[in-house]
């Protein structure tokens, strides 16, 4: 397959770019890293007034009808300048979820973001490839349990959660629900832990249903991973350019020429496992789309945490200072890196894919 964009799809991730630059650089990023609340309602409205929030739903329900190319490309740019902001749980999780749940109802909310969902999945102590049988229990259409790893849950209107009877939705306004933000290296992505007694919710489908959601949430954990990665190569390969060092750019000595070298070519890997999965997300079979998946999501917790580190280190002593907004990048990989499994749980899972069992 050709991973280079279309005309079409270039200037997506043009208008994209140009919006967060205006709206939401780094240095907002900054402001909202310890502010209660933690987001711009503004840039979601923005988001939203220009079709994004709703790239996945199809135009009978109020959306573009795009595939996760499109959706990638946006999530890439939102790594570039580690916005804070519902777009992986709301735009693609939530809305992969509906779409796999053929709960239509859910959509048009989704679409033009007026309402925020996300997935609970993960489970605290659970492996996560064990999502299929949550220990979350079912009763008379109220469900109990704990969820764990909840993406954006602070900022969710709407909850779906995976039990013994299947996928609920639960309203997070509704009794029985606590919201406990959980900390994290990342200050942007906000986690939750969930705790559900009781909690009235509508029955939407069987949780295997949701298997090609949560390859899409792998696969945007891996995709706003890549801009931050990138982001903070750019930013790398630029201060090697202009910093100066017995008379001549730091870039020229082989150390830091090398450490520039290992960060592209991890990028452009990754990149292209990548676009590669967003591909297979909406064209290929489901074996090759969990696959893809699955590999891109592995090489993100790997190795672009590395990425990061190499960009502190060539700034050197500067590269440690709250006043460079470098560190904003390094946490945003550093907190993606563990996110719903790490590179072992996923490279083991890669195994099992490819290896005698899967073959």
């Amino acid at each position: 397959m050709d991973t280079e964009l279309s005309s079409e799809q270039e200037e997506l991730r043009d208008t994209v770019r140009r919006l967060l630059t205006e709206q939401a650089p780094i240095e907002r990023t900054a402001q909202l890293w310890e502010d209660p609340v933690g987001r711009d309602p503004g840039v979601w409205k923005q988001l939203a007034e220009l079709g994004l929030v709703g790239l996945l739903v199809p135009e009978a329900h109020g959306g573009a009808g795009a595939g996760m190319i499109e959706a990638g490309i946006v999530l890439e740019e939102m790594g570039r300048v580690v916005l804070p902001a519902p777009y992986l749980s709301s735009a693609v999780g939530a809305v992969s979820a509906a779409l796999a749940l053929d709960a239509a109802e859910l959509l048009p909310g989704l679409a033009d973001g007026s309402r925020i969902g996300t997935l609970a999945l993960m489970e605290t102590g659970a492996d996560p490839r064990a999502w299929r049988t949550p220990g979350c229990t079912a009763n008379a259409g109220r469900v109990t349990g704990e969820k764990s790893e909840v993406i954006d849950a602070a900022w969710a209107d709407v909850l779906l959660v995976t039990t013994d009877d299947g996928v609920y939705a639960i309203d997070t306004a509704g009794p029985g629900v606590v919201v406990q933000p959980t900390p994290d290296v990342d200050g942007a992505r906000r986690l939750a832990r969930v705790r559900l007694d009781g909690a009235p919710g509508q029955r939407l489908g069987d949780v295997g249903a949701l298997a090609p959601a949560l390859d899409r949430v792998l696969l945007g954990i891996a995709l706003d991973a890549l801009g931050a990665a990138r982001a903070a190569h750019e930013r790398a390969v630029e201060y090697a350019k202009t910093r100066e060092q017995f008379g001549k750019p730091i870039g020229a000595f082989q150390a830091v020429a090398h450490l520039c070298a290992e960060s592209l070519q991890t990028v452009e890997l990754g990149r292209a496992g990548a676009y590669h999965a967003l591909w297979a997300a909406d064209h290929a079979d489901d074996t090759e789309r969990h696959r893809t998946a699955v590999m891109a999501r592995a090489w993100a917790a790997d190795e672009y945490p590395q990425v990061g580190a190499s960009a502190i280190q060539i700034h050197g002593g500067i590269g440690f200072t709250w006043e460079l907004d470098l560190h904003y990048f390094y946490k945003r990989l550093l907190g993606s890196e563990q996110l719903w499994g790490g590179a072992t749980v996923w490279y083991d899972e890669l195994a099992t894919l490819v290896g005698p069992a899967g073959a």
